[in-house]
Parts: C-alpha cells; structure tokens; sequence
C-alpha cells in the first residue's frame, strides 16, 4: 500500500511540474514576456495594414525592446490603422524622423513594431507622429505576387504580338 502512495504522489508532482513548465512557456512566448509598466511617452504611426499586430506588441530599434504597443484604433476619415506606441523614458534620443515599420518575428511569428533612427537633432516627445510608415506585408499577398505575376508583362514564345515586334 505504501508503493501505491508513493507511485501517486510521485505522479502528481509530475503533472504539477508539467503545468508549471507549461504556464512558464505560455508567459515567455506571448507579448506578456518583459513587459514592464514604467514612465513612457506616446507617439502615433498610422499604417494602411497592421496586419496581426497587437496591444502590448514590442516596440524595437536595432532588435532591442524600446517600448510596446498601447493602443490600435482604425481612423473613421481616413480608414487606416492608428497605433499608438509606448517609448520607456530612458529612450528618449530617438530622432522625430525616423521610420516605423511593422514586421514578423520569424516565419510564422508575432508581429512587432520596429523604429529606424533617422538624422534629425530633433527628438521625438509625446504625442508626436511617425511620418514615414511601412505597413504589415501579408504572405498571402507575396505568394499571390510571385505566383501570378513572375512572368507579367514578358512575352511569351509563339505570341503572334511578341513575334510581330521581333520582326
């Protein structure tokens, strides 16, 4: 009876390490990982396609986390994406032109916002507008290019148009 006892504690110990192995891992891949709440300013970038981008998304420069994503609404006049963009203070040398573009972690990973420095002297403050934007590309939208339009616009062997021009 008491290997009986054992073998079921040992069992339950081992689910409840599997359960904390497994909320450790759903922390550390979501955009909850390093995500701190401390004295930030706003600025706002518009794009005409976030794609999956999503509040609390990192906020990078150089690979760097710098900030997060706080707040996503759609402009009822102009129908493009607003977000708005939580910047840490102790970044707050980055130059007011600088671009912001929206890209995948990986193949298949979340998506995040990227800040490219420009030359200004000039620093961002709160409330400020990201002039230059990059939207979010869609894969389905590169393999609809790829797919059909690889060959637009050449002329194709036996075309009565092509052979016409060569003559």
């Amino acid at each position: 009876m008491a290997q009986r006892q054992s073998f079921q504690v040992g069992t339950g110990l081992f689910i409840l390490l599997g359960f904390a192995a497994l909320a450790y891992l759903a922390t550390q891949t979501t955009s909850l990982a390093n995500y701190r709440e401390g004295p930030s300013y706003d600025i706002v970038a518009r794009f005409t396609n976030i794609g999956q981008l999503k509040l609390r998304a990192p906020v990078k420069i150089a690979g760097v986390r710098v900030g997060s994503v706080a707040g996503i609404v759609l402009e009822p006049e102009k129908l493009d994406a607003k977000v708005t963009l939580a910047i840490d203070d102790r970044y707050s040398k980055i130059p007011d032109d600088s671009a912001a573009a929206i890209f995948t972690s990986g193949l298949l990973g979340d998506q995040y916002v990227a800040l490219q420095p420009g030359g200004s002297p000039d620093n961002f403050k709160n409330g400020d507008e990201v002039v230059l934007t990059q939207s979010s590309m869609q894969l389905e939208e590169l393999i609809g290019k790829y797919l059909v339009g690889g060959d637009a616009g050449k002329p194709k062997a036996g075309d009565a148009a092509a052979d016409a021009k060569k003559q």
